[in-house]
């Protein structure tokens, strides 16, 4: 079977513009610490220690977390792409350390549907968790 176009690459929207991460669309799938939306509004990560060490371990756990594959890092960004496990839909996570405000922006998408039934909110918040148990952001 012949793989759908829409399923392949990255999304148009991925990525940094001028300093912050792209909105999100209009569909309740996405969440965003940039978002300017309720719906899609959530808390970047607000670093317990110096940002660079927070980098490393916030990187560290995008890095370890289970179906997920990290596609572009630099000393300030990350973009991974995160598998479901039933049926093996692509969500992208985003960070973005922004070290003047003290902070790891978060961005998380399904690339598609409508609803995601919370899923990209969880894992944001499931990265906070984990970061927050070892000291790196409350």
């Amino acid at each position: 079977m012949m793989p759908l176009p829409f399923l392949r690459g990255r999304p148009r929207n991925i990525g940094l513009l001028n300093g912050r991460l792209n909105a999100c669309p209009s569909s309740p799938n996405c969440v965003s610490s940039d978002a300017v939306t309720a719906r899609h509004a959530i808390d970047p990560l607000h670093l317990s220690i110096a940002p660079a060490a927070a980098w490393i371990s916030a990187v560290t756990a995008v890095r370890t977390s289970v179906r997920t594959r990290i596609v572009t890092e630099t000393p300030d960004y990350l973009h991974a792409e995160c598998t479901s496990a039933l049926f093996g839909f692509v969500d992208d996570l985003e960070l973005h350390l922004r070290p003047d405000e003290h902070i790891i922006a978060v961005r998380s998408a399904s690339r598609l549907g409508y609803a995601d039934f919370g899923v990209n909110r969880s894992r944001v918040e499931k990265l906070r968790a984990m970061l927050r148990e070892q000291g790196v952001a409350s």
